[in-house]
């Protein structure tokens, strides 16, 4: 079989002793995920026929308006993670404080705590527009055994032991990384596989696009103005190609395959930025420096950040390294 026929479920097995913590319970981890991603992917594409587009009423921790798709996705991941016994926690962007997993069979055994932000993008859910699950796993910290605390949420990014994203899109794509690598699944949805399409993704060193909402472009700290002025500028292989869909999944994914830099920075709207650091701003974190790009907050490599809460919010640049580093520098030569 070619590498590029193996399906997602072989894959995983095949490379689960490159895992230093093999048990066989991070691969029922991602064949969870895998099968729940098929169940929103389902209700994601048939979302202009049935009631199931628009507001559901309510209000999520951030302040935000949830869609009926958000709470949908957000039930699906958390009941199939719950109902086959294979983590201990679960934290979701959805939720106000974190799920605490305690089935009879397990009585705590399991290692694994999941972030999950269910639906990203959900303002695009209405007009057609591309959206996506991000998620994130981490060894928990507290002893086994024992129900799981706080602390086995906040954790740096640099603890992760996989991350990954599923864009729900012309086609949908499970990408995944467990630290060797990135690789991209494709869905076959006549028969309801992931076949691995694109093995061993990386960021090019660098790009010509950026993506950033340039509407909010006066309330951007200086260093990101200026460098906006300098991919706006007609030198070099510049001007570069503005392109923002404003679902993080769909940005990030582009910016992967073709070349360049996403920025969502802090600004006088949101002085400690907006994405959130566990749920959106890690597991990209983790997939663009296993990519061989970067990300950071325009100072700090972002996985080196140690969280305080669980909605926290952070800057986040990501994308081509070369470009990451080139507006941290236009950061810290900012008057």
């Amino acid at each position: 079989m070619s590498k590029k026929n193996k399906t997602l479920g072989e894959f995983i097995i095949e490379h689960q002793h490159a895992f230093k913590y093999t048990t066989g319970e991070l691969t029922r981890l991602l064949n969870s995920i895998r099968l729940a991603a098929k169940v929103v992917n389902y209700e994601v594409n048939k979302a202009g026929l049935v009631d199931i587009i628009g507001l559901a009423g309510d209000v999520n921790i951030q302040g935000e308006d949830q869609q009926k798709l958000d709470v949908y996705a957000n039930d699906t991941f958390i009941q199939t993670l719950t109902n086959r016994n294979i983590v201990c926690g679960i934290a979701s962007e959805e939720e106000d404080d974190f799920i605490s997993i305690n089935s009879l069979d397990s009585n705590n055994q399991n290692k694994y705590v999941v972030l999950i932000d269910p639906l990203d993008g959900s303002s695009n859910i209405d007009v057609n527009v591309s959206v996506g699950t991000i998620f994130s796993v981490y060894r928990r910290v507290t002893p086994i055994g024992t129900p799981v605390t706080i602390d086995d949420f906040l954790q740096e990014g640099n603890q992760q032991v996989a991350a990954g994203y599923i864009v729900y899109g012309t086609s949908t794509m499970l990408v995944y990384t467990t630290g060797a690598g990135v690789n991209g699944f494709t869905l076959n949805p006549a028969i309801g596989t992931f076949y691995l399409s694109h093995p061993d993704m990386s960021f090019p060193v660098d790009g010509n696009i950026y993506s950033c909402n340039e509407g909010n472009y006066i309330h951007f700290p200086q260093g990101i103005k200026d460098y906006i002025k300098y991919c706006q500028k007609d030198e070099g292989d510049r001007p570069y190609t503005s392109r923002y869909i404003g679902s993080l999944v769909s940005d990030f994914h582009r910016n992967m395959i073709k070349g360049g830099i996403y920025l969502y920075p802090k600004s006088s709207k949101n002085e400690k930025g907006k994405l959130r650091l566990l749920y959106e701003c890690n597991p990209m974190a983790f997939l663009a420096e296993q990519a061989n790009g970067k990300a950071s907050d325009g100072f700090n490599r972002i996985m080196d950040i140690k969280p305080t809460e669980l909605h926290e919010r952070v800057p986040f640049i990501c994308g081509s390294k070369h470009m990451v580093e080139k507006a941290e520098e236009f950061m810290r030569n900012a008057k």
